[in-house]
């Protein structure tokens, strides 16, 4: 026997991040029996009570994304949602505006008939909720630290080395590459990414705000980039929001090294007095801009998903959500393989789910690369139509619906089924 056959499993996912744990518990939750390892290069602490206790302390500057209704969706199917609530902020509402010009549209939870539009999660928080239920599930192996060094195909699925106390073999039907936008898997497969440079740095911090934001996401585009405020929870009868603002290099590493009033009063002059008057702002971090798409989403037992198929502008706050509903999508088609007895791993199979997630996909990249270049257009006639697009959103209630579910990710897709998680 090989050591291959000696160390085998179905599914090896190599990434044990938000996406990699999401989609080892949406495949958990078809209850197939398949024998899943998640691979992670980062140290994964244990959740024993005093690590789980500095985890889940409240921080100013904790790192958050932005979940959509559909996220929310697949979360409560997975039976998450109710572990998740203590580190969520809900979207209310979402304005839109143009600096320096009339038009702004809002869109509404109570318009929508839904209970939120969407939420803001600290990350360690969904980090910490993920894990802990990875743990608890038989069939799930997390290793970690671990990394793959090599990589080769199989008859019959794939031959990974995994660097982990020594170097192991181990065949896989199936191999989800989910290790981020720079995927060394995805380069160790030869699978070639396009990357398109935005010429834009992403700021990304917490501000405290002299008024509650009372659930309202601002989404404002300016004449150096666009710039998001998310709702936060309080801290210490604080109130906080998220900043993602993009500016041109140069001006973003002048943001960076300006001191706290400095950088406050340049954002206050972008933003407005919507909030008040800021109060503070916590540590800042940076990242350049960049759309990153794999060429290749699937081969022969292999799937490349999250930031590693699609790494998106953070504009519309779209790219976990998407990576999740193809995540959804990817465990409902290969439940419906094994309920047929067809190797998980074939192309057919996994093509499939490349052409059930077309759309969405296309359509979401569209939406986060559109957005930026349009209202980064300084002309007269493009300012125009675009103030003309806003204010019909504005005014036009059947507009409204048709983008709110674009954002929610419910317009492609729909609600998901997921099968058995249904019923825990």
């Amino acid at each position: 026997m090989s050591a291959e056959q000696q160390n085998a499993v179905d599914i090896a996912i190599v990434g044990g991040g938000m996406v990699g744990a999401s989609l080892a518990l949406l495949l958990s939750s078809f209850n197939r029996n398949w024998r899943i390892k998640v691979i992670e290069a980062v140290v994964v602490e244990r959740a024993d009570a005093s690590a789980q206790s500095v985890l889940m302390q409240p921080s100013f500057d904790a790192r958050s994304s932005a979940l959509s209704h559909s996220s929310r969706e697949i979360f409560e199917l997975l039976g998450l949602w109710d572990s998740l609530q203590p580190g969520l902020a809900a979207i209310n509402q979402v304005h839109v505006s143009d600096r320096g010009h009339i038009g702004s549209t809002r869109l509404t939870a109570t318009e929508q008939k839904l209970p939120a539009l969407g939420y803001v999660v600290e990350n360690r928080w969904l980090g910490r909720v993920l894990m802990d239920a990875v743990r608890q599930q038989e069939m799930i192996e997390l290793v970690a630290p671990a990394r793959v060094t090599a990589v080769k195909p199989l008859r019959d699925g794939m031959s990974l080395c995994v660097a982990a106390d020594g170097e192991h073999l181990l065949s896989s039907r199936l191999l989800v590459v989910a290790d981020g936008a720079q995927s060394h898997t995805r380069e160790l497969l030869g699978i070639n990414a396009q990357s398109k440079d935005y010429g834009q740095v992403a700021i990304i911090a917490n501000i405290s705000l002299q008024q509650d934001h009372q659930g309202v996401a601002y989404e404002r585009f300016t004449d150096l980039g666009p710039m998001a405020l998310l709702p936060l929870q309080p801290l210490d009868g604080e109130h906080r929001a998220a900043l993602i603002w993009t500016l041109p290099p140069e001006r973003a590493a002048a943001m960076l090294a300006a001191d706290e009033a400095d950088f406050l009063a340049e954002l206050q002059q972008r933003f407005g007095f919507r909030l008040g008057q800021f109060q503070r702002v916590g540590s800042r971090h940076s990242y350049p801009i960049r759309l990153i798409a794999s060429e290749e989403q699937v081969r022969r037992h292999v799937v490349v998903a999250g930031n590693a198929a699609h790494s998106l502008h953070p504009v519309a706050g779209q790219g976990f959500n998407l990576a999740l509903r193809d995540l959804a999508v990817l465990a409902e088609v290969l439940a419906e393989a094994a309920d047929s007895g067809v190797d998980i791993g074939d192309l057919s199979v996994l093509q499939r789910y490349e052409q059930r997630q077309q759309a969405d996909q296309r359509q979401t990249i569209l939406l986060s690369d559109l957005l930026p270049r349009i209202f980064g257009l300084d002309s007269s006639p493009v300012a125009l139509a675009r103030n003309m697009g806003l204010l019909a959103l504005d005014t036009v209630p059947v507009l409204r619906h048709q983008f709110a579910r674009l954002g929610m990710g419910l317009e492609t897709r729909g609600t998901p089924t997921l099968g058995d998680a249904a019923n825990g």
